[in-house]
């Protein structure tokens, strides 16, 4: 049986492996022209940079037109948005002015890094490295936690471990299933859902993709480059559908945060 070889790497042993792997994966993160600052830190800078220029493009400089221009409609929409549909909708309009600049921080950032995935030339989302999702998540926990404790004072352990209307005697279970619930799982659950859900969507595009030119490029024949082709098909395909999963992580994940912000100042929910 013929056996099928991927290459991995620029030199490989054809006879004695059939997959090749590099010894060392740090070509994706680091680059060789820029001592001591790795790919990902780079794109965080980069994202940061983009969030900053969409905002400031997108809003302040449009304050001295009479009429927006389309990109400043675009912006004003997606900053409207998140003021609007999250920060007012759903921590309140008394809170919720106070936490949005946060929020549309957050949402940029996440939908800025998101969307690096399907970039031309990047293909690699920044939120597929766990420090950053786990950065944010925390973040969203101290501001939680804290707006907790402000609002309410040591009031706030009690609503939060000692739901009223509960029996007392459930507290023995119930006490610390809200405490790995609210001050542990909420965290982790929050950064696992970004980082898995970008993750498989860049691992599956780049092997459709690259699987695509592998059976394409191959050589043996011309009957391997109708399977090439369907996966390269399938590729864009997921390419689009990637689009989607970038806008609706960063969607959920500062929707959730603005939810657990809104169990800490209004405890009667």
């Amino acid at each position: 049986m013929e056996q099928q070889l991927i290459l991995a790497v620029g030199e490989c042993d054809a006879e004695n492996e059939i997959i090749c792997v590099p010894e060392t994966v740090n070509e994706l993160f680091e680059l060789p022209f820029v001592g001591g600052v790795n790919r990902t830190i780079l794109l965080i800078a980069l994202a940061a940079i983009i969030v900053v220029a969409l905002l400031y493009f997108g809003i302040v400089r449009q304050k001295s037109r009479l009429i927006p221009s389309k990109f400043g409609a675009f912006v004003e929409s997606l900053v409207s948005f998140v003021r609007d549909e999250i920060a007012i909708g759903i921590i309140g309009p008394e809170h919720g002015l106070k936490y949005f600049p946060w929020l549309l921080s957050v949402f940029l950032f996440v939908l800025v890094g998101n969307l690096f995935e399907v970039t031309p030339f990047i293909n690699f989302p920044i939120t597929s490295r766990i420090a950053i999702p786990a950065f944010l998540a925390l973040l969203t926990w101290v501001i939680f936690v804290v707006s907790g404790f402000k609002e309410q004072g040591f009031g706030y352990l009690k609503e939060s471990l000692f739901p009223p209307g509960v029996p007392k005697p459930l507290y023995l279970l119930v006490t610390p299933i809200e405490f790995v619930s609210t001050f542990l799982v909420r965290p982790f659950s929050l950064a696992v859902r970004l980082f898995a859900n970008l993750v498989a969507g860049h691992v599956m595009l780049s092997l459709l993709l690259v699987s695509g030119w592998v059976f394409i490029s191959a050589q043996g024949g011309i009957a391997k480059i109708p399977i090439g082709f369907g996966w390269f098909a399938l590729g864009i395909g997921i390419f689009v559908f990637e689009i989607i999963v970038a806008m609706l992580q960063a969607y959920i994940f500062t929707l959730l945060s603005a939810v657990y912000v809104q169990t800490s100042v209004h405890p009667e929910h």
